[in-house]
């Protein structure tokens, strides 16, 4: 049963939820109001220098991701490299390209900032809330159970209202990145993999498979993220898109 009392400090607790969350959502507007794109690589590509006849690339770009635009990332691509001052320029023959450059875009989704960490991380792959503590504070020593379950519930109902109209939102873009490079005439290029195998629970069997190859392999990967308040993919795409093909020509 509710008391004068009761009801008033309900009241207080109330208000000093909704100050406490509306500032958190105003420093969120305000702090991220900015659409902030970055993009980062996990190991450095350097291919070795050609002359001009042959600073020719064949581009292959793959993606099982549905929101992924294949089309639209690969005119990115072709635009940052018909404006490489370096005198690239892709082709449509994978046989008479001196490189092949292959992009497989695993993600194109939300995510967290230490997700996109964990991602680049990884490299080339082919509490208590507000209202409980507020409810068992001011509802004192006798009142602590009831006291911190209604405050928990206003509580709950005040954040979810300020989380439902401002968001931190981050989107993040990762892509598997293969250069293939022809090698020089005479140059036999050896490759050497390891597999393991367990063949009994008393150990593991162990191959190494060599192969003399005619190319050289640079492997990489590239994850670009978005973020701003209450962000969309269709505003952060265009931008994600066009850093994300901007380090893919650097390599070149």
């Amino acid at each position: 049963m509710f008391t004068k009392s009761l009801f008033k400090k309900l009241t207080i607790v109330t208000l000093l939820i909704t100050f406490m969350t509306g500032c958190a959502a105003t420093h969120t507007a305000i702090s991220k109001r900015e659409l902030d794109v970055q993009t980062k690589t996990s190991t450095a590509v350097f291919v070795d220098p050609v002359s001009k006849d042959k600073r020719t690339i064949y581009l292959d770009v793959k993606s099982g991701v549905m929101e992924f635009d294949r089309r639209e990332f690969k005119r990115f691509l072709k635009t940052e490299f018909a404006q490489n001052d370096n005198g690239y320029k892709i082709i449509d023959d994978p046989d008479a390209a001196q490189f092949q450059m292959i992009v497989y875009v695993l993600n194109l989704e939300k995510a967290s900032p230490s997700a996109a960490e964990s991602a680049l991380g990884r490299g080339f792959v082919g509490g208590v809330g507000t209202g409980a503590v507020a409810g068992a504070v001011i509802g004192g020593r006798h009142a602590y159970g009831r006291g911190a379950a209604i405050g928990g519930l206003l509580g709950g109902i005040v954040s979810t209202v300020a989380d439902a109209a401002v968001k931190d939102v981050t989107y993040m873009l990762v892509a598997d990145v293969q250069i293939k490079e022809k090698a020089a005439k005479g140059v036999i290029v050896r490759k050497d993999t390891k597999i393991d195998s367990k063949v009994s629970d008393a150990g593991t069997s162990t191959q190494t498979v060599s192969e003399a190859l005619t190319k050289k392999e640079y492997r990489t990967r590239i994850v670009t993220t978005a973020n701003k308040a209450n962000l969309e993919l269709s505003e952060a795409q265009q931008l994600m898109f066009s850093k994300t093909a901007y380090a893919m020509s650097g390599f070149f």
